[in-house]
């Protein structure tokens, strides 16, 4: 079911290169691919290419207008796991010592998996689910003059909604193109959608962003 709205008039001076960065959230090889953590738990993974492939469009089209493209990645070891993410994991009958090591440093199922980082640009690697927990995010986002992010990825309701309110409370202008995010279960896809665009964030579709940052060049 499509949560964005119909009005998408001015988006093109919302989200214009110059204001804008492209966040690209957790897309990795634990969390979307068959052979990944996730996948080898048992979960539905079939939501996730759609979401890459849109993901990929919106890439594409950043690089094409100049918005600074930023992957965002969680990195893990054990040192970074702290007790209450440990005992967590432990209480939802995972081993702490074996098969709850996500995305592992140097490890093959932290590897972005889909959409990949080209060459120089910002890869930010982070230990929680929000992009600016503990991270030099908002400090890069400043340093290039941006107010107003487009936030794609893995998963809705989890790293895209943690990182997606810290952002609005650090006063970003948020965009969330829909088709671009993905959670294992269509509901709470739905529902943490409808709870950001509530609260915190447009919700648009990949298309419209990709269309808006075309008629920015064209435009010159």
């Amino acid at each position: 079911m499509s949560i964005a709205p119909a009005r998408t008039d001015g988006l093109a001076a919302w989200i214009a290169p110059g204001r804008t960065a492209l966040l690209m959230i957790d897309m990795q090889v634990d969390f979307a691919a068959p052979e990944g953590a996730i996948g080898q738990w048992g979960m539905d993974l079939s939501t996730v290419p759609p979401a890459l492939a849109a993901a990929e469009r919106l890439a594409q089209g950043a690089r094409a207008a100049g918005v600074p493209v930023i992957f965002v990645g969680l990195m893990t070891s054990p040192k970074t796991d702290s007790p209450a993410w440990t005992e967590r994991m432990r209480r939802q009958g995972h081993d702490p010592e074996g098969d709850s090591g996500l995305c592992r440093v140097n490890e093959p199922g932290s590897d972005f998996y889909g959409p990949k980082p080209a060459q120089g640009e910002t890869v930010v690697p982070k230990t929680r689910y929000s992009g600016f927990y503990d991270t030099p995010l908002d400090m890069i986002l400043k340093r290039l003059n941006v107010d107003t992010i487009v936030t794609c990825g893995l998963t809705t309701e989890c790293c895209i909604d943690c990182t997606v309110r810290d952002a609005f409370h650090l006063d970003y202008h948020v965009f969330i193109p829909e088709d671009a995010c993905a959670a294992y279960e269509p509901d709470l896809h739905t529902g943490a959608l409808k709870s950001l665009e509530l609260n915190c964030a447009i919700i648009v579709k990949t298309d419209d962003v990709v269309s808006a940052w075309t008629e920015s060049v064209s435009r010159g």
